[in-house]
């Protein structure tokens, strides 16, 4: 059974930029352990062939974490580069990529701000890492830097938690059990701002507990399409799942394939 509800739970403001503060540390969330890591290869599958990728591809893994998809892009013969705000992540994935006798570049950024132009064949943003700030106009931000980074005729491949699905299915609390403990998911939902806001709060079985805020900005293919379109880039298609179900109000991703023109 779960342990007892915590006493005293401050209210879910997640600050600011939250995403700077301790969320995207390998201690507290790890994007390579061994769940994480047992999905990859489908999806790097179904993106790889979305993305038409081959011998040589320059590829741009955006919010790469440690790697779990572009060593996979790299093992296929592209030629990645993958940006992240989180330092171990990077080194993470620099450990993982040397290992594997893979070659990624590795580089630090904010996904607002960057600095390639016209440098990619192809580009992706996995796994729901978009959406994180509070003004829509840092999201169109991020849009129109991977429309920078692509070449002409570049593609895109997005995926995210589907908005429509979450409001069917939202819960405000839920449990799972951890091989070193507890995680508990406190989650309110701001239907005007279109933003829900997750309190993760691991409790270790030696005591010791670790919370983190996580907020994201909910899309539907509306939405999307109109902020894709605002940045220059052209929606293709929609799939609902990595195994290429087609998007509906039932399935829990939206991925979205778009293209520079």
């Amino acid at each position: 059974m779960p342990p007892p509800s915590l006493r005293g739970r401050k209210p879910l403001l997640a600050a600011e930029d939250w995403w700077r503060k301790g969320f995207f540390d390998p201690e507290f969330y790890s994007p390579a352990d061994p769940a994480h890591l047992a999905h990859a290869p489908r999806e790097a599958r179904f993106a790889a062939r979305a993305l038409r990728l081959r011998q040589g591809t320059a590829l741009l893994d955006l919010c790469c974490g440690p790697g779990r998809h572009a060593l996979l892009f790299a093992r296929r013969g592209a030629r990645v580069t993958g940006v992240d705000y989180s330092i171990p992540y990077l080194l993470e994935g620099r450990r993982r990529a040397r290992r594997a006798g893979q070659t990624v570049r590795f580089l630090r950024g904010d996904m607002r701000a960057l600095a390639f132009d016209t440098e990619f064949d192809a580009a992706v943003n996995l796994y729901t890492s978009f959406g994180y700030f509070s003004r829509q106009a840092d999201d169109l931000r991020v849009l129109r830097g991977v429309r920078r980074a692509l070449k002409p005729g570049g593609l895109f491949l997005l995926d995210f938690m589907h908005r429509d699905w979450l409001l069917s299915h939202f819960s405000t609390r839920d449990w799972h059990a951890q091989d070193d403990g507890w995680l508990l998911e406190e989650r309110e939902l701001d239907a005007a701002k279109r933003m829900v806001t997750t309190r993760r709060i691991r409790l270790f079985s030696d005591g010791r507990e670790l919370r983190r805020d996580f907020r994201v900005r909910l899309y539907g293919r509306r939405e999307i399409s109109v902020l894709l379109r605002r940045a220059g880039l052209r929606p293709l298609r929609f799939w609902g799942d990595f195994r290429g179900s087609p998007l509906s109000k039932d399935t829990n991703r939206l991925i979205v394939l778009s293209q520079r023109p």
